[in-house]
């Protein structure tokens, strides 16, 4: 892992410019087999958000694992079918948007919760789960959705975490110690097995092609960038992607 890693939109200015400059190792070409149908312009313009559900997701084994996931925006709904495809056996996915967790429900979840009115514990005793959670997805960054998670995670659970918070908080140490979790922090550090991993399973999976694509609510041209912003930040949408096909003729 570099670490003098400089993203684009990051660390430097991002593609909302006439012109920008990247390595030509970073170019990605969607290509399996031979074919490069598979992929569509519009799932391809979905790999970078795509890349952290991945990265996430496959960070620890998942086959038969029971999985809960906090969040429901497009990463979260992108990590539940990505753990769908990877074999888990119970999928939980929170959120307090109802609109996201139906979005969420669609992508594989078996269980999505509204946490401002239902608590985890109460997705174990639907699912019948006795001992917690296996794998823990945190996509949120907030305090609360990792304390909960904690707290209802298996002996010798697993958390992968994606989130950013705005803010430091405390969490329960003890439980973390006493309970033998292992937690490990997700950052966009191991682009090309991520992405290699991402070509093959969307080449060969028409329904994680299909699951993922559906993550995908709102197609618009460039020009209509403010209503896309809009879009993005009632909360309500699901992958916003601008379309810069016009501006080029």
């Amino acid at each position: 892992m570099c670490n003098r890693v400089r993203s684009v939109g990051v660390q430097r200015d991002g593609a909302f410019a006439e012109y920008v400059t990247v390595p030509h190792e970073n170019v990605w070409v969607h290509e399996h087999g031979g074919r490069t149908d598979l992929i569509s312009p519009e799932l391809g313009a979905a790999f970078d958000p795509l890349g952290n559900a991945v990265h996430t997701a496959l960070k620890f084994p998942l086959v038969g694992e029971d999985v809960l996931i906090t969040g429901a925006g497009p990463i979260g709904q992108m990590a539940a079918a990505v753990a769908r495809h990877a074999g888990a056996r119970y999928i939980t996915i929170t959120d307090i948007s109802p609109h996201r967790l139906e979005m969420a429900k669609d992508c594989g979840a078996d269980v999505v919760l509204d946490v401002s009115s239902t608590r985890v514990a109460d997705a174990q005793r639907q699912l019948g789960m006795r001992e917690g959670f296996d794998v823990g997805l945190e996509i949120t960054g907030q305090a609360r959705a990792l304390q909960e998670m904690i707290e209802n995670m298996n002996h010798g659970g697993k958390i992968a975490l994606l989130g950013l918070p705005f803010r430091q908080f405390e969490i329960d140490w003890t439980a973390v110690v006493t309970r033998m979790l292992t937690l490990q922090g997700i950052y966009g550090r191991e682009m090309f097995e991520t992405w290699n991993a991402m070509s093959a399973m969307l080449s060969t999976s028409q329904t994680l092609r299909s699951a993922i694509e559906r993550t995908i609510t709102d197609v618009l041209p460039a020009t209509e960038w403010e209503q896309g912003f809009a879009l993005a930040r009632a909360g309500t949408a699901g992958k916003v992607l601008l379309d810069w096909t016009a501006l080029d003729a």
